[in-house]
């Protein structure tokens, strides 16, 4: 992490320094905006990057209530926590999992494997506990109809929009971790895609003021997919552990047909009632019939997609587990040398025994052979 001493320096500004060093950059960039809060001259663009901007006060019965609006000022408060998101991601990375990484001795594809479920399994829960607490807070989940009602939602709680800016600014930062951690170039496309995904659907319902459902159907993906990076720490410890992953397999399913229905419970059906159903950009009204096709189609080719994903995950884990079995009974029905040399027919002498005395046919006994003297 910052300041620590480190065995190798690399020459300045090279790409090795970058990487080795892009922690610490973003460390003394944080520090630099937050002594700017100690000037008066300094302190008002410092705010820029640490609060959410465009806050409105509204009058009620018992005084007044700060909401906020979505801007694009937004873009430097979000710039400001993706150095945020590098430094944490460094410090998980340093004291968390290369101490494990050193004890478990994993090959370099495991290793690779095991940081970024690691990476995914603190922010999951990170986000599903902060998700969990906001939407019962603000009462999403006592009352559905809230979902859609009102809408557009353009006056956000501070906890709201704050949650929507981190998690941009997270998954922003994802992007340039893929060269900082040296990702293998073949499991880039991999990494991209679920990156893109996220960004799409976390931006999509900040911007068009579907805030309140993509809260509740991001509280559910982190719910399936903290399990699925949990059963993929617990088999890199232990690959005889896949008990996780049964228990997976359960949740994500469930989570899908789950988030199906809410999604067209509150796009297809809630939307479709709201009075107001007109095209109006500068209010921040996007209820047509267009734009719930469009919202509804996204939504059900991510799913199915998710899903055809899921599917092959599956009948590749059978595979393996009917190939690797079907290895255990030929190994077990395959004889042993030694059972071989067992099995071979033992050469009896002609005769019979009597008293442990080997006779002759005719009752004599064998005539033994002369040894010759050394």
């Amino acid at each position: 992490m910052a300041f620590r001493r480190r065995a190798k320096s690399y020459p300045l500004f090279s790409q090795e320094f970058l990487i080795h060093n892009h922690a610490d950059i973003g460390f003394c960039l944080v520090l630099c905006v937050l002594v700017a809060l100690m000037f008066e001259a300094t302190a008002k663009t410092a705010f820029l990057f640490i609060l959410p901007q465009y806050n409105i006060s509204v009058p009620t019965a018992d005084g007044e209530l700060v909401h906020y609006r979505c801007g694009l000022k937004d873009s430097i408060t979000i710039l400001f926590y993706i150095f945020i998101a590098i430094i944490l991601h460094a410090v998980v990375q340093e004291y968390v999992l290369d101490k494990i990484n050193r004890r478990l001795h994993l090959s370099k594809i495991k290793h690779s494997k095991f940081n970024e479920s690691g990476q995914l399994v603190a922010f999951h829960l990170t986000s599903m506990i902060w998700c969990l607490y906001v939407a019962v807070t603000e009462g999403y989940v006592s009352n559905l109809r809230s979902l859609w009602e009102n809408y557009p939602h353009i006056f956000l709680p501070f906890q709201v929009k704050f949650f929507y800016l981190c998690q941009l600014a997270y998954w922003l930062h994802a992007l340039p971790e893929l060269y900082f951690q040296k990702v293998r170039k073949e499991e880039i496309p991999r990494q991209l895609q679920y990156i893109v995904l996220y960004l799409v659907h976390v931006a999509g319902a900040y911007l068009l003021n579907l805030t309140r459902l993509g809260l509740i159907l991001l509280l559910l993906q982190y719910v399936a997919e903290f399990l699925f990076h949990m059963a993929r720490l617990f088999y890199f410890t232990d690959e005889n552990n896949e008990k996780l992953f049964n228990a997976w397999a359960v949740v994500f399913v469930v989570t899908r047909l789950i988030t199906l229905t809410l999604s067209v419970l509150a796009v297809g059906f809630g939307l479709a009632r709201v009075e107001n159903q007109a095209f109006e950009p500068e209010k921040g009204n996007f209820n047509t019939l267009l734009f719930r096709l469009c919202v509804l189609f996204v939504v059900c080719l991510s799913q199915a997609w998710m899903m055809w994903r899921f599917i092959c995950f599956q009948l590749r884990r059978r595979r393996e587990y009917w190939k690797e079995q079907s290895a255990r009974q030929r190994a077990a029905a395959a004889p042993t040398p030694f059972a071989k040399q067992q099995s071979k027919p033992v050469k009896r002498e002609s005769g019979y025994h009597e008293n442990g005395v080997v006779k002759a046919e005719n009752g004599t006994s064998p005539r033994t052979k002369k040894l010759k003297s050394p």
